[in-house]
């Protein structure tokens, strides 16, 4: 029949609150395991009440196993002594410098973009083909910070893509200038930037909605976006950079290609056409001219119907998450993920010296 999730819990057991110590009710007292309440159990194929008619004032073997298992997993705690506390105590300050790095980085993302909308679409074409050289037979390429080189970026396919480098490299410096863990890779900033760039157009989406009030679209995709749903891509944070260029020939010009080229390149690294469809707004300034484009074929026509609705709606939530889900495949594509990257060591203050 199965076994129970809860099983290795006690403490999840049914349990009556224990009376006061310092009650001077006479009332007899309730028994801490009630004989006769129905007991839930829970399995990994069904949920069912057992009223089985057993003898529940004495403790069954299940009972003294998980009473065992609970303390043997205290005694492996305790004894684990202080090079749990310095591991622990460790790995939440490299989060925290982390964390507090890609605040910064963020900050200075949104400024720089705000004061350049019309980069937008760059900056995504931008990331899509830097993540696009992956090959998945040689596991080369991928989102490695090579399309700085001026030997890619002056290709074909990335014709029109310069200012949006120009302005990377402009928040490069802001960005190394405040960081304590060594500079910025490419790699990382060129995604990260994406990241606000697909924001942007959500923000103004929705501010659009609200008859171009900013203030209300702002509280409304504060309330209704999808925020939440960053969380994974936040974690793949410390891309390393390529020295080199990507081989070319492994992107396709997006405004000469035909549908079926474009479904090709996506299926080479794992995605299809519902991918294909989210992502309509990085492969060209025109997003409705691309749309139209793809909606020719029968297997991408129906996403991008899917997320044409979506976008009128007030969350849009498929178009969303579908589009975040998809940047997060893309921006770590054949990366080894430092995540110790951007920390740095704490000084210790020497008490010693301290004049109190």
């Amino acid at each position: 029949m199965g076994f129970s999730f809860l099983s290795t819990f006690p403490g999840l057991l049914p349990i009556v609150p224990a009376p006061s110590l310092t009650t001077t009710s006479t009332a007899p007292v309730a028994p801490r395991y009630p004989s006769h309440a129905p007991q839930v159990v829970i399995r990994c194929n069904k949920m069912e009440t057992d009223v089985a008619a057993e003898d529940d004032d004495q403790f069954r073997r299940r009972d003294i196993l998980k009473c065992v298992g609970v303390t043997i997993g205290m005694e492996l705690m305790a004894s684990s002594g202080s090079f749990v506390k310095n591991a622990s105590a460790a790995d939440l300050i490299q989060r925290r410098q982390r964390s507090e790095f890609q605040s910064s980085i963020k900050g200075t993302l949104y400024t720089r973009i705000k004061g350049n909308l019309d980069l937008i679409s760059p900056l995504l074409t931008l990331a899509l083909n830097d993540a696009l050289t992956y090959d998945k037979a040689t596991k080369s390429g991928g989102p490695n910070g090579s399309i700085r080189f001026s030997s890619e970026l002056s290709r074909p396919e990335n014709k029109g893509l310069s200012a949006a480098l120009n302005l990377l490299e402009e928040a490069k410096k802001e960005i190394d200038s405040f960081s304590k863990g060594g500079p910025i890779s490419y790699a990382d900033l060129i995604q990260y930037a994406a990241q606000s760039a697909t924001k942007a157009t959500f923000l103004a989406s929705a501010i659009r909605k609200c008859g171009g009030n900013e203030e209300k679209g702002s509280l409304m995709y504060s309330a209704y976006g999808s925020n939440g749903q960053w969380g994974l891509f936040d974690r793949e944070f410390g891309r390393a950079d390529t020295q080199e260029p990507d081989p070319e020939g492994r992107i396709p010009q997006w405004d000469k290609a035909s549908v079926k080229e474009m479904k090709d390149k996506f299926s080479a690294i794992g995605l299809g056409p519902r991918q294909l469809a989210v992502m309509s707004a990085f492969l060209g300034p025109d997003q409705a001219a691309t749309e139209t484009l793809l909606a020719t074929d029968p297997d991408v026509s129906p996403w991008v119907q899917k997320y044409q609705r979506s976008r009128e709606t007030v969350s849009q939530t498929d178009y969303e998450v579908d589009l975040i889900t998809a940047l997060t495949k893309l921006s770590t594509l054949g990366q080894q993920i430092n995540y110790e990257a951007y920390t740095y060591p704490i000084q210790k203050v020497d008490l010693s010296k301290l004049k109190l």
